[in-house]
């Protein structure tokens, strides 16, 4: 297995700021003498956190199991306690590095995709719509940082107080109220937005159930492909949903 880790901001040669993150790990089958070599989907994982830290939980267990359905996995560690927009810069900057490695991942370049949780939920949300936003581009050109699809595991979505996640968009915001407002991902999707796969359990009680309703309306109304799965029982933070 390749298994390494990559400092985003040495390879695409940009300055590191305080609290930066941008380091990618991989988990990558190999191929051997007895295993040819063959393109896989590619699978980044944001774990969640408030914004405020990263959960174990949901970085490397999850990567682990999308190797083991076949992916080449990564976890990025993003940052925190950070404002808007360096972690979608960092989440950009992890999909531009792996399509532009994709041989030696064995990775499709067309497949790949990023699973975020929660907060990192809502980093997947920016990235799947807002990829091409001018602060992205000031860092990576024209680069390709466009993600094939996202999945959105009990997200943060809205900046609507009424539904909101307030440590995480405060946080990301930076308590900038027009910023967050930016950032309040269901309005942000496009028709050029990445097809999502959203799910959450209408029992959270830490981040509501109506950040996913507003998500997959948002889909709707841009005719973008998604699919929304609700699940009556279940807590905040399930992770991979089992022990």
């Amino acid at each position: 297995m390749i298994n390494e880790t990559v400092d985003l901001y040495e390879y695409f040669g940009v300055p590191r700021g305080e609290n930066a993150g941008g380091i990618l790990t991989s988990y990558v089958p190999y191929a051997t003498h007895e295993v040819s070599a063959k393109k896989r989907p590619a699978m980044i994982v944001f774990p969640g956190g408030g914004y405020g830290m990263l959960s174990d939980r949901e970085k490397e267990p999850v990567a682990l199991r999308f190797l083991s359905k076949g992916y080449s996995a990564f976890t990025l560690q993003y940052a925190v306690h950070t404002a808007y927009p360096v972690p979608l810069v960092e989440a950009c900057m992890a999909v531009a590095y792996i399509r532009e490695n994709a041989k030696k991942y064995s990775v499709d370049e067309e497949h790949i995709a990023a699973v975020g949780f929660s907060a990192g939920g809502h980093l997947a949300a920016m990235l799947a719509t807002m990829f091409a936003e001018k602060e992205v581009k000031a860092v990576l050109g024209e680069r390709n940082a466009r993600p094939d699809a996202v999945i959105l595991s009990y997200p943060v979505i809205t900046a609507d107080p009424r539904f909101w996640h307030e440590g995480s968009i405060r946080t990301i915001s930076g308590e900038d109220e027009k910023l967050a407002e930016r950032l309040s991902a269901e309005k942000r999707v496009t028709k050029n937005s990445a097809p999502a796969f959203i799910w959450h359990t209408a029992e959270d009680d830490g981040v509501p159930v109506e950040n996913a309703l507003l998500m997959a309306q948002a889909y709707r109304a841009a005719g973008v492909p998604f699919e929304l799965h609700i699940f009556q029982n279940g807590c905040h933070g399930l992770s991979l949903a089992n022990e």
